[in-house]
């Protein structure tokens, strides 16, 4: 009794620092267009993601998004600062799906608790809405708190970046990226 007693509590306790946030954004494109860049376009995610230096899919996954496909995204350029994500739930009739973190290297995330989805909704024929909500937990947990804001604020530059990817085709990257935050920020 007392040892199922303290599991509760541990896995109650483990659950609350679980951290999560949704970020939302509507583009003036098409559902096909926004979910060809987010969806279909798995592994170039450093096409449209001025944090992301470059994105691969991983060796031995399918080379298209879709069920099962891995990529992986280098957050520097020495290739110290990874993460390793795997799309699963794809859904492509409603666009969308789960990415899962399996793997983090100089990044404080869990990955075992780390998940995000994705997903577009059209609005009209030339409107979209793309939403990602994030499931993370820090390593060290206690450092989630902290970490929220600054992951927040990332998906919400992302997704500006989105915007302006899909719209013009240009890649962004933290050298063109600060213009097109300024040209996408909404009042």
């Amino acid at each position: 009794m007392t040892l199922a007693l303290a599991l509760v509590i541990n896995q109650a306790f483990a659950q609350k620092k679980v951290k999560s946030f949704v970020v939302t954004r509507t583009i003036d494109a098409p559902i096909a267009s926004v979910w060809k860049v987010v969806g279909e376009d798995f592994g170039a995610i450093a096409n449209s993601h001025a944090g992301i230096v470059s994105s691969t899919y991983n060796q031995g996954s399918i080379t298209y998004g879709g069920e099962g496909a891995e990529r992986i995204c280098n957050l520097n350029e020495e290739g110290t600062k990874y993460v390793k994500e795997k799309q699963l739930d794809f859904d492509a009739e409603n666009h969308r799906f789960t990415v899962q973190v399996y793997h983090s290297e100089g990044i404080p995330l869990s990955a075992k608790h780390t998940k995000a989805v994705y997903a577009v909704r059209a609005i009209d024929e030339h409107t979209s809405e793309v939403s990602f909500e994030m499931t993370y937990r820090t390593k060290p947990a206690f450092l989630g708190w902290m970490a929220k804001g600054k992951f927040k604020r990332g998906i919400e530059d992302y997704l500006i970046a989105v915007e302006h990817h899909v719209i013009t085709g240009e890649n962004v990257n933290k050298d063109n990226f600060k213009q097109i935050k300024k040209n996408y920020s909404k009042s």
